[in-house]
């Protein structure tokens, strides 16, 4: 089984925050991606599925799963970066493409290193 460990994700609202604040950002029709250089040897994620956005618990969840096996795709590339993935607005259907856009936003952050 392929885990999340601890040690990859982003846990308080002040991590959140700072890379927020830091004001790198990419966006897309439903992404918004926002990253900050960290100190460590790997990258870490936060994400951001809001129940306005989302009702549905179910459907919160299948969206933080594609986002992060995004992650996991990347995650090489990414080394040195704490990332924040935010959905914009509600997707209009299941499959939609959602990791392949994260993706890309990923990729576009590469410039947020320094």
């Amino acid at each position: 089984m392929n885990r999340f460990p601890k040690s990859h994700r982003l846990h308080d609202a002040e991590e959140f925050s700072a890379v927020i604040r830091f004001r790198c950002s990419v966006s897309s029709e439903f992404l918004q991606a926002f990253a900050k250089p960290n100190d460590r040897a790997h990258p870490r994620l936060g994400l951001i599925v809001a129940r306005k956005i989302e009702r549905l618990a179910v459907n919160r969840n299948r969206i933080k799963r594609e986002l992060r096996e995004a992650f996991r795709a990347q995650q090489g590339q990414m080394a040195g970066l704490d990332l924040v993935l935010r959905l914009r607005r509600p997707l209009r259907q299941a499959g939609s493409g959602l990791a392949e856009e994260a993706g890309k936003l990923m990729m576009q952050l590469q410039r947020c290193r320094g």
